[in-house]
């Protein structure tokens, strides 16, 4: 499964209302540590299959859904789980370490 471009307008649907936990990462096309995580998140996507799914909010064009979250600064993940935060954590990190932080969430 590949990582879902979530909106403003579409966050509720895709991430409140979602059948499986999901893996937000709120990012930017100028910010270094997004593009750092970015393919490791597409793998895990892909390697995670129907267990998660990951969505990616860019902030420049949905600052609402980044603001109703109380983003600070990028790259900064949450995890949904029935429509409630679960875990979060802000920075890059490496792949196994995203990967573990995850699989211990859901």
């Amino acid at each position: 499964m590949a990582t879902v471009a979530v909106t403003d307008e579409t966050f509720d649907a895709e991430v409140k209302n979602s059948d499986v936990p999901v893996v937000v990462d709120f990012w930017a096309e100028w910010c270094g540590p997004c593009k750092q995580i970015g393919p490791a998140l597409e793998e895990l996507s892909e390697e995670l299959g129907g267990k998660v799914k990951i969505a990616k909010v860019d902030v420049d064009s949905n600052p609402n859904s980044a603001v109703a979250m109380g983003v600070r600064g990028i790259p900064a993940l949450f995890i949904f789980k029935n429509g409630e935060v679960v875990s979060n954590r802000a920075g890059a990190a490496p792949k196994a370490a995203l990967q573990s932080w995850i699989e211990e969430s859901i």
